[in-house]
């Protein structure tokens, strides 16, 4: 699964009237024709300029059983044209997402960025809460003049050299099983065909505080409330939700 990060009302880091959003946009898809052309699989988290929370898009890739998400966005500092280069984040340096990481950022290398290495981030939903190996690779940095000129001049360069990375990882084979696919559980409190009902249990739910989502698949909307690593866990939150009056049902991710 490809993710174009950002959207919609969120345009993510901005420069100049330049939104990352739609540079993350642009190069997604052309990551994603590339792959295709190569005999690859592509589901996208959007292919427009939509909004959905980084857990609505890891709840997506979960569902979908997909092998790899690769996440795509543009970086920023706190003061414009300080800093320039690519860098790839992961959850932990281990298992084949690392050397994916390291193979994308060798590539894009290649084209004329600074290589600012592999980053661990644990905190990122994207790399939290998706079951299969996650990369978010940062294509340079937005408020940096020297990045833009690079991305601009070398956009196709770009789409190939992320595509090649991901493609030189897939080749070496067997190491998929290096990372353990860790199952999360959810509280489920409704399951709608109207959206506006969703909504409706969604705001209700929210306004007490609760870590309420919605998620979308087949021709359903899915109320759920938070993510948990143990059983243990979403337990404790059903009894929370149960004692205030709603419906529930444990579902795992």
């Amino acid at each position: 699964m490809l993710d174009a990060g950002h959207g919609g009302r969120d345009p993510g880091a901005v420069y100049n009237g330049r939104q990352e959003k739609d540079d993350a946009l642009a190069l997604t898809l052309a990551i994603g024709e590339l792959l295709q052309e190569r005999g690859i699989d592509i589901l996208y988290t959007r292919t427009t300029d939509i909004y959905e929370s980084p857990y609505q898009k890891a709840m997506e890739a979960n569902i979908a059983g997909v092998d790899f998400f690769i996440s795509i966005h543009r970086n920023s500092y706190p003061t414009d044209n300080t800093v320039s280069g690519v860098e790839s984040l992961i959850y932990d340096k281990s298992g084949i997402k690392y050397k994916m990481a390291q193979n994308i950022n060798d590539q894009l290398e290649s084209v004329g960025f600074v290589n600012l290495g592999v980053k661990e981030r644990p905190g990122l939903v994207v790399l939290r809460r998706t079951q299969m190996p996650a990369v978010l690779v940062e294509v340079g940095f937005i408020n940096s003049d020297v990045d833009n000129q690079i991305f601009d001049n070398n956009f196709n360069d770009i789409a190939l050299a992320i595509t090649q990375g991901i493609l030189d990882t897939l080749d070496l084979g067997g190491e998929i099983d290096n990372d353990v696919i860790q199952p999360f559980y959810s509280v489920q409190t409704g399951a709608f065909r109207n959206r506006t009902y969703a909504n409706r249990l969604l705001g209700e739910l929210r306004s007490q505080d609760f870590p309420a989502e919605l998620l979308e698949g087949n021709d359903l909307y899915r109320v759920n409330v938070g993510s948990f690593e143990t059983l243990d866990e979403a337990v404790a939150m059903e009894r929370r939700l149960k004692r205030a009056g709603y419906q529930t049902v444990i579902v795992i991710l």
